[in-house]
């Protein structure tokens, strides 16, 4: 599990608010290489927040909603036997980074028929406010763990 991508390595902080986290986040919304739609995307998206909360700096609103996003624990499929259990197991840094980056980005995908970087923007304020549709994955996810916790000693 432990393999790095090059993106780890080679990450530039982005142009305007010099954030890597962010950079990552414009890298995993791009589509087909387009990154300077991905980053219009983006920086749409900050420039609604700072409209809408505009005693927040956008950047930390971002950096928050992510942060609530990433979940402590996940379940994981394990065969033992021929039958396959739901094992809870911690989740590492750099996989709750981007689950949470994943989990961000599906919920503003799955909504259609308004801009993307306002659907972002939505998403990112619910999950600033620790609500919205990446946040209810998030906790869906505790919940599965949660319940799971019988088969913790299978973990590996």
């Amino acid at each position: 599990m432990g393999r790095k991508t090059a993106s780890a390595t080679t990450l530039q902080p982005d142009p305007i608010y010099g954030s890597k986290l962010a950079s990552k986040f414009i890298n995993c919304l791009m589509w087909q290489g387009k990154k300077a739609t991905s980053q219009r995307i983006f920086y749409g998206a900050m420039n609604q927040i700072k409209k809408r909360m505009p005693d927040l700096n956008p950047i930390d609103v971002f950096t928050q909603a992510v942060e609530n996003v990433k979940p402590p624990v996940e379940v994981r499929s394990k065969r033992v036997g021929g039958a396959t259990y739901q094992v809870p197991m911690q989740v590492n840094r750099t996989r709750q980074q981007s689950l949470s980056i994943r989990w961000l980005l599906v919920a503003c995908r799955g909504k259609a028929g308004r801009p993307m970087f306002l659907r972002l923007a939505d998403e990112l304020m619910a999950a600033y406010r620790k609500e919205g549709e990446a946040m209810t994955k998030r906790e869906n996810t505790i919940k599965m763990a949660d319940s799971n916790k019988a088969f913790a000693h299978f973990a590996w």
